[in-house]
């Protein structure tokens, strides 16, 4: 019988090594969209607004860690595939998954609301899946976009200060603005269309300049 062969192990913490620094702020991103989801659960399991008011933060904390790693990846002239698609990932979570979970735990918790929350998040990795394949088109050869096709999903920013300005007046669950409507039986909060408007405009082909 034949000795088997064991396969060489890479050495530790070599995925590490090869992070930009541009990338470090990525992974800040998306540990503030992580920590924004646990303390939407824990509001749902205290009910205490402060923790709606962490989770806004969070999000908005993601929002500027975005910002400065694109800056830095251009400042050092360094970036990769693999910065690239952590950053769609990060923003998966902080801009997609994280704004939904707080508009759930806000009170757009009937069955219509998850459906549309659910279509807003799946609007948000289809645009980045889209970005991903395009963005080398869009540059017109050069290093930067010129435009954006669709609203980035970053602007889900606008919804969550919309949930955090509601939290502070006390427009929490049966308090929601704009109240409920029972279609066959099932509730839809009219505030969550915001979230289908901002799916609907982030899978859309308008173009937006890039500043």
């Amino acid at each position: 019988m034949s000795a088997m062969t064991t396969p060489k192990l890479n050495k530790p913490f070599s995925m590490i090594r090869e992070f930009h620094l541009a990338d470090w702020f990525t992974l800040a991103n998306a540990v503030c969209g992580t920590g924004a989801l646990f303390a939407m659960m824990t509001y749902l399991q205290t009910s205490d607004v402060k923790h709606v008011y962490f989770a806004c933060g969070l999000v908005l904390a993601a929002a500027v860690f975005d910002v400065l790693d694109g800056r830095i990846a251009r400042w050092r002239q360094k970036s990769s595939a693999m910065g690239r698609e952590l950053d769609s990932l990060a923003d998966v979570i902080s801009f997609g998954v994280a704004p939904a979970l707080i508009a759930y735990g806000c009170g757009m918790q009937g069955l219509y609301d998850r459906i549309v929350l659910a279509g807003f998040v799946a609007c948000g990795v289809s645009r980045l899946a889209r970005y991903n394949i395009t963005a080398e088109a869009l540059s017109d050869g050069g290093d930067k976009v010129k435009y954006f096709e669709g609203t980035p999903i970053p602007t889900s920013l606008l919804l969550v200060m919309v949930m955090f300005w509601a939290a502070t007046q006390g427009a929490l669950g049966e308090s929601l603005w704009f109240g409920k409507v029972m279609i066959g039986g099932y509730t839809l909060h009219p505030l969550v269309l915001l979230f289908a408007v901002s799916g609907s405009l982030m899978v859309s082909r308008i173009r937006f300049p890039k500043f």
